[in-house]
């Protein structure tokens, strides 16, 4: 009759059984990682302050260089050096292996430059009224947003690790300033609210998922995204009404002195976390 006291373990024996599986059936410690990334070699920057404070006004000087481009030179020539410069920094982004402060701000800089000359030709080239660019750019946006979730399955930008998500989120990023520029430019010349309420109405409902975000369980992707797209038209609200002259609602200062002071106060803020690395992104974040 077979014994039914248990086999004594060897200290081998033992120490496999305490893992729960044979060594030789161990995962690697690159299986179990969420992303499979080591530090820093996500695309993108950590969500901080610094993020929307650059953000912010980086949409500002994509408007605020845009019209003054398009005012000191011919348009088809300044659209030309907008696509050139929007070329060259999305090129200069994918060739680095991992999230580098002053080529990622310069893409999302020149994406803004760009961005806004596409949502104005529409409107000023091909008289397209504003609220039909403004639905047709959310559409492309959308379009982008369902893509990339059916493909990758996450629209989180702590999974940007590689040139596929990298793509589907300058996609995304170039579709959001169209829009918001788009946005902007209904609200002050369509609903007659002028650059200053625009701002103000802009600012206010940026408010609403950081809010939701905090407070109400919202979630955080949807809020990123969602805070992320208002920032272009407040951006802009904001440049047009520094820059504009008082006969539009404006304070004058002129485009081209407002994206002096915009492009000294980024170039400060990138380097200095191009020196501290204090927005590198920890590995394994998922949302």
């Amino acid at each position: 009759m077979p014994s039914t006291e248990p086999r004594p373990y060897s200290a081998t024996r033992v120490a496999r059984h305490a893992a729960g599986r044979p060594r030789s059936a161990r995962p690697s410690l690159k299986a179990r990682t969420p992303l499979s990334v080591s530090r820093g070699a996500l695309r993108v920057p950590e969500i901080t302050v610094y993020f929307w404070v650059i953000k912010g006004l980086s949409t500002a000087l994509g408007e605020s260089t845009s019209d003054y481009l398009v005012h000191k030179i011919h348009p088809v020539p300044a659209v030309g050096l907008g696509f050139i410069g929007f070329v060259v920094a999305l090129a200069l982004q994918f060739s680095m292996r991992r999230y580098m402060a002053w080529t990622y701000w310069f893409a999302v800089v020149m994406v803004g430059v760009f961005g806004t000359m596409c949502a104005d030709v529409l409107h000023v080239g091909f008289h397209v009224p504003y609220i039909a660019s403004s639905v047709l750019y959310a559409v492309l946006l959308a379009a982008v947003f369902v893509a990339w979730q059916r493909t990758e399955r996450t629209l989180s930008i702590h999974s940007i690790d590689t040139p596929r998500r990298e793509a589907f989120y300058w996609a995304a990023v170039v579709a959001t300033f169209a829009t918001g520029t788009a946005v902007g430019d209904l609200t002050a010349y369509s609903f007659h609210l002028g650059y200053g309420y625009s701002m103000v109405l802009f600012a206010a409902l940026i408010v609403i998922p950081a809010v939701g975000y905090r407070w109400l369980g919202w979630n955080p992707i949807g809020s990123f995204w969602f805070a992320y797209v208002i920032t272009r038209p407040l951006g802009a609200s904001f440049a047009d009404w520094v820059g504009k002259p008082a006969s539009v609602s404006g304070l004058g200062w002129g485009g081209g002195r407002v994206s002096l002071v915009l492009t000294v106060a980024i170039a400060c803020l990138v380097a200095y976390l191009a020196i501290t690395r204090r927005d590198v992104q920890r590995a394994g974040r998922l949302t």
